[in-house]
């Protein structure tokens, strides 16, 4: 059933982030208005942020081991079938991805800052930015937004249930969501502690999904890096992944110029299909694991 809920749950939450409808943001930004008040010289503390992830984690933890414990387990999945939905999705991508690769195309690159902007880092989002430089920006904004609202729900939700995966999402959010500006930096190495594993996982999947020779030309720069953080895995390790420079913009200048204007809708198309590919696989590894009685 486990692998059953999430199947139905990412069809579900990938027809709700076609439609632009249900971001699980804005329900994080309304949770966390709870805390938005810090005494002066506070506001750096992390303990009410990781209080508001914590509550609704354990309890969705204890009311599935309840359930599973009085033999009624079945009818937690519809509670969990709901919670991935509204956790999961990256609505509004879509709506400036096509737009931003039109513009790239008739060479506005002016206009395709405007459009993607508000999606880079915010130390990245400086006009003067190169074309290249932007467009790697918002490939790697892009790789990092679908692990974490995709992948990490999924392997954590697979491994220690729907309170874990709750949580890890959690985290992610209070580094994007929290009021309190000076404590994100804090939640967010908690965020990069929860999806190490995860994202080496996804960077070896990357590998089965996309071009396997290109990708162990970088795996030791991958999986040996330990300190590298979750955007710097996926986007060495797609590089590597993906045939036709799509993440090697300068190279691609170089090798192709007259298809230049092209090259924002393609690297753009050829970073999507491997993230869903690599969703394909991990579903099947997650069938497997069901089948062999492991999950």
């Amino acid at each position: 059933m486990v692998l059953i809920v999430f199947l139905l749950a990412y069809m579900v939450r990938r027809r709700l982030d076609s439609l632009n409808r249900l971001s699980g943001d804005e329900v994080w930004r309304w949770w966390f208005h709870q805390g938005s008040r810090a005494r002066t010289g506070h506001e750096a503390e992390i303990v009410s942020g990781l209080v508001l992830v914590l509550l609704p984690a354990l309890l969705l933890g204890v009311a599935e081991y309840l359930l599973a414990a009085s033999g009624w387990r079945m009818a937690a999945y519809p509670l969990e079938f709901l919670v991935l939905v509204v956790i999961m999705g990256t609505p509004g991508w879509r709506q400036v991805l096509q737009p931003y690769a039109e513009a790239w195309q008739r060479g506005d690159m002016q206009s395709a800052w405007h459009y993607v902007k508000d999606y880079l880092p915010a130390d990245e989002r400086g006009a003067a930015l190169s074309p290249e430089a932007m467009h790697l920006s918002l490939s790697r904004a892009l790789m990092v937004s679908v692990f974490q609202r995709f992948f990490l729900v999924a392997f954590w939700y697979a491994v220690g249930g729907i309170g874990v995966a709750v949580l890890v999402r959690g985290l992610v959010a209070l580094a994007d969501q929290w009021p309190q500006a000076p404590a994100r930096p804090r939640f967010e190495r908690l965020s990069e502690w929860a999806g190490w594993i995860p994202a080496r996982l996804l960077s070896l999947t990357f590998g089965i999904a996309g071009d396997l020779a290109g990708w162990l030309h970088e795996a030791g720069q991958t999986l040996a890096g330990v300190t590298r953080k979750v955007g710097e895995v996926l986007m060495i390790s797609a590089n590597g992944s993906l045939t036709g420079y799509a993440l090697d913009p300068a190279r691609f200048s170089r090798i192709h110029p007259d298809e230049w204007t092209a090259f924002g809708g393609r690297s753009l198309s050829a970073v999507r299909d491997l993230l869903n590919r690599s969703m394909l696989v991990w579903i099947c590894t997650l069938a497997l694991l069901v089948i062999s009685g492991v999950v």
